[in-house]
Formats: structure tokens, sequence, C-alpha cells
């Protein structure tokens, strides 16, 4: 997790997102996969401009969805699923 917690993450190039009622589908072209994300994980995607850190991409997150508190740990894990699958680098 340190080495994740300087980091600004980006999308990775050529995804194919469409949001659809219950989560977010993409289709990513270089692996000819399809991944389906939850809405949060979609808004986690989203923000990952590469100008964030992910303190930062919690802080969003908690803003979006009216949380008390910053979701640190749930955000670094979606990050590292993210990065694993790469659809973010």
């Amino acid at each position: 997790m340190s080495g994740l917690a300087n980091a600004k993450p980006i999308r990775a190039e050529g995804l194919e997102i469409n949001v659809m009622h219950d989560g977010i589908v993409i289709y990513q072209r270089s692996h000819k996969k399809i991944h389906y994300l939850n809405h949060t994980a979609g808004l986690v995607l989203e923000l990952c401009d590469g100008k964030h850190t992910p303190a930062e991409l919690a802080a969003s997150v908690a803003e979006a969805c009216r949380l008390p508190k910053p979701p640190l740990d749930d955000v670094f894990t979606c990050l590292q699923d993210l990065l694993t699958k790469e659809l973010v680098r």
C-alpha cells in the first residue's frame, strides 16, 4: 500500500466504458476482456486522471457518496484490483 500512496493513477487507454443501471461494463480491447465494476469502483476509475493521489480519490468518493470519512482502505483495495486488471496504470 505504501508504494501506491503517492501514486497518481491514470486510466488505461482503449477502454470502452458503458454505464449500466447496476454498474459499469468495460471492454478492454487490448486484452479482449470484459470487466464489470460496481458504481463505486466505476467512480474510482473515472477519477483516475493521473492528477490525484489515492487519498484525494478517497476524499472525492466520500464527497460523492456523502460518507462521514474518506474510505481510504477501500479505495486502495479498489486501485490494487484496477492495477491488477490493467485498467489503470
